[in-house]
């Protein structure tokens, strides 16, 4: 691994921002970022990528849809712009996009596998485990009841649909997953994190606690 990645990418884990709706200074990764576009209008910048001055909102539905309703977006910019309809419904799906794309990323990268007994095998170095949340009750309930008896128990994410999981990994069917431990799924995990304030993991008819 590259040192000088590892210390980027802890320096970024280490920046603190102010967000605009509580005032409370929190790490980037707990936030979520927008610009101002030259339209005017409030866009999300998930990658913390965009030119421009930064507006920092805690990652969460609730925080979103204040800064929109409040106007603090134009008062932290000090300038007229305006928050989209529906700001925090996009933010959920950008997020998921992004998480999907990542995934596509570490099936290249060979840091997913998939299917039953792939998934079985892999789970003592698993940290994340990807059930696709229109699969069968049965062989979700089966690994999951094994991933908890693991040292270092993964987290439990069903967030995508089996087609969804399917056109990010370039496969079919695709049903059980398990994104493995490393500095991918660190990152990952951020993202995850970020998802779980505006959206659940695991769909409301799911049993299981992780």
């Amino acid at each position: 691994m590259d040192p000088s990645a590892t210390t980027h990418a802890q320096a970024t884990a280490d920046r603190e921002r102010r967000d605009i709706v509580s005032g409370e200074v929190m790490a980037e990764d707990k936030l979520i970022r927008f610009v101002a576009g030259p339209d005017g209008v409030v866009t999300p910048d998930l990658a913390r990528k965009l030119p421009g001055r930064g507006i920092w909102v805690a990652a969460d539905r609730a925080s979103v849809e204040a800064a929109a309703k409040k106007n603090l977006f134009a008062r932290a910019a000090k300038a007229k712009v305006a928050a989209p309809a529906g700001l925090a419904d996009l933010v959920e799906n950008l997020l998921k996009r992004r998480l999907l794309a990542g995934l596509g990323l570490a099936r290249k990268a060979g840091e997913l596998t998939s299917g039953f007994e792939k998934v079985s095998a892999a789970l003592p170095r698993t940290a994340w485990l990807i059930e696709a949340s229109d699969g069968a009750a049965d062989g979700r309930r089966k690994l999951w009841a094994q991933a908890r008896k693991q040292p270092r128990v993964p987290g439990l994410i069903g967030a995508f649909t089996a087609a969804e999981l399917g056109l990010a990994l370039g496969a079919e069917n695709v049903i059980h997953t398990a994104f493995l431990a490393g500095r991918a799924a660190e990152r990952w995990t951020q993202d995850v994190h970020r998802l779980s304030g505006f959206s659940p993991l695991l769909p409301p008819s799911w049993r299981e606690e992780p």
